[in-house]
């Protein structure tokens, strides 16, 4: 195991008060940055020092620090999420960078994910996709049927299991060239559409979810895969192929 030590570092990191202005790289110098720190944790040692400057820190997203919310998403030396694989930006650790490095931060760029101030973007788009969709009639509380008394083939419910782990971070959009969401969607329709209690609403669903993501302003899949490389929770493309098909058969009916 590689012994704890500090490093020196440069950092480029994107300016923009709000959408309607036009942002900036501003160059820092961050020194005795530990190699044990997140990257998160950086950022809170270059803020620090910008109040003991009384200049103004940089803004970025951040809530459980454990993997779990997406809401650090950053594009780090053009990576969603940063050079590390299968992970969130806090997730992320200094380790992987070098004593001297020059590492760019950036807000995700995507149309549908304005900025609201230096790195923080506005993904309520993923919300309201979501609100178009996700709701199911069969009653999941109180007086309920025990899980168990409802079949589900077990490749089915680990699909279903598999698919609901998308955190909705965004790194799939910020991937993509084309800005798309189609994962994210693929995704947030597939975890209903593979489980009974899904199938009352499917039809409705996947059209008004799929309407709403165009009007949204996300691009077309390609399906070059950049997408599955860079989730953090390693959401497959087979789920963009099942959304295909639940959207044809919704179109047919």
């Amino acid at each position: 195991m590689a012994s704890k030590k500090n490093i020196n570092i440069n950092l480029k990191i994107w300016r923009q008060k709000n959408a309607k202005v036009k942002g900036s790289m501003e160059t820092y110098k961050l020194d005795n940055v530990s190699t044990d720190s997140s990257f998160l944790e950086m950022l809170d040692q270059l803020n620090e020092q910008l109040v003991n400057e009384r200049k103004e820190p940089v803004a970025f997203d951040h809530d459980c620090r454990e993997g779990i919310c997406g809401m650090c998403s950053l594009y780090i030396n053009g990576r969603a999420h940063g050079p590390d694989t299968g992970i969130t930006t806090c997730q992320l650790h200094m380790r992987m960078f070098n004593d001297g490095d020059t590492i760019f931060v950036e807000p995700w760029r995507s149309k549908a994910f304005p900025v609201i101030k230096d790195l923080v973007v506005d993904r309520s788009s993923f919300d309201r996709i979501q609100q178009a969709g996700g709701f199911v009639s069969v009653n999941t509380s109180g007086r309920t049927i025990d899980a168990n008394a409802i079949p589900v083939p077990k490749p089915d419910a680990d699909k279903a299991f598999e698919a609901a782990a998308c955190i909705g971070c965004g790194a799939c959009v910020a991937t993509c060239k084309n800005g798309s969401a189609m994962l994210f969607v693929g995704a947030k329709v597939s975890q209903y559409a593979l489980l009974p209690q899904g199938r009352v609403e499917a039809t409705e669903r996947v059209l008004n979810m799929v309407r709403q993501m165009d009007e949204e302003g996300f691009g077309n899949c390609t399906n070059t895969g950049a997408c599955e490389i860079e989730c953090p929770k390693g959401i497959s493309l087979e789920n963009i192929a099942r959304m295909n098909r639940e959207y044809l058969k919704a179109s047919l009916k």
